[in-house]
């Protein structure tokens, strides 16, 4: 690959589309440049795509304390460990890591309780025990130290890891997540109950049997499970949901370490360490999808306000929840950016 002065074409092509973002203060510019590149063509913009064979042939397997977790990893350079939210696993990040694993050693595991991950009937799955797995599992690869970048339900993870172990990050990147005393969402209290009744396998399974009808009934107005998340649900496809719903379904006691994942909803663990936010000097980045119908915008400003090492918020005007998945762009072009900044400090 060529470079000059040690920077790649294509990190000069992402840098300046960030730059002229910030410049112009056009907030979303990523977005606004994904949106006008069909998501298939984008997914193919840096290469061939991991693919679901490829994603499965590629699992391996950190035992430690908490359980064994499945990851996979790609790339080389410094390590970035990738966080994903409920009801997905690893392979969500995969059009991101396709156009950063020219800079980091990417690692994206599977959360307990989600994913290909294996765990025992009573393993703890609180966002704080994930929190706690992370640094097993990075411990178990010999890594000291990682860029974090998180979603979702891994979001708030994210934080509780960096309020307890600082010292091994050398950067972190938040994007929609949940926050302080900010959730659980209202949309996901239906699921919560679901789950306190042991009634969680027959709100999934329909969409596991009969995908296109879910479809259906999304197209008809109604607020489906994982479609809602999307700015894009034509990413969802049939074997994209099954990739993330089956493992989930396929035993007694998958669907009950998932409905213990929805359980451990409780706020109060990133209450408790707002104060370890309030002296956080990890470089932070925010990167914030504005049609996401769970997490307001509100909390990408109090996650800077909070942080001493936040740098900024971008703003994605056109994405959801998930939009790593279906606006990549939005996302990698402002973390290429963030990390070459970060390696200046």
């Amino acid at each position: 690959m060529h470079r000059q002065n040690g920077i790649s074409r294509r990190d000069t092509l992402a840098i300046a589309a960030s730059g002229l973002a910030i410049a112009c203060g056009v907030r979303g510019a990523f977005a606004q440049a994904a949106k006008q590149i069909p998501p298939a063509q984008q997914s193919d913009s840096r290469g061939k795509t991991m693919d679901i064979a490829t994603f499965h042939a590629n699992r391996r397997f950190a035992d430690v304390k908490s359980g064994r977790i499945a990851y996979f990893e790609k790339g080389q350079g410094p390590a970035a460990l990738f966080v994903h939210g409920v009801p997905l696993n690893g392979y969500h990040w995969r059009h991101v890591i396709d156009r950063v694993q020219h800079r980091r050693r990417c690692i994206a595991i599977d959360l307990m309780g989600l994913g290909y991950t294996e765990i025992g009937p009573s393993q703890d799955v609180s966002f704080t025990a994930q929190a706690r797995m992370i640094a097993e599992v990075m411990d178990a690869l010999g890594i000291e130290k990682v860029d974090l970048i998180a979603n979702d339900s891994g979001g708030a993870i994210a934080q509780i890891f960096a309020a307890t172990y600082p010292s091994r990050l050398t950067s972190l990147i938040l994007t929609n997540c949940d926050v302080h005393d900010g959730w659980p969402p209202p949309q996901v209290l239906p699921v919560m109950e679901h789950s306190r009744n042991g009634t969680l396998a027959p709100l999934f399974q329909p969409m596991v049997d009969r995908p296109d009808l879910a479809r259906e009934r999304y197209a008809r107005g109604e607020s489906v499970p994982l479609f809602r998340s999307y700015a894009d649900p034509s990413v969802l496809t049939d074997e994209i949901i099954r990739l993330y719903l089956q493992p989930l379904l396929s035993s007694k006691q998958r669907i009950e370490a998932f409905q213990r994942y929805w359980l451990g909803f409780d706020n109060a663990q990133t209450v408790a360490i707002h104060p370890a936010l309030k002296t956080l000097q990890v470089p932070t980045l925010i990167v914030w999808g504005l049609k996401d119908i769970f997490f307001d915008k509100k909390w990408a400003y109090w996650l800077k306000d909070t942080i001493p090492g936040a740098k900024r918020v971008i703003e994605v005007p056109d994405a959801r929840l998930f939009f790593a998945e279906d606006r990549p762009d939005a996302l990698t072009g402002p973390m290429l950016q963030f990390w070459d900044e970060v390696a200046k400090e």
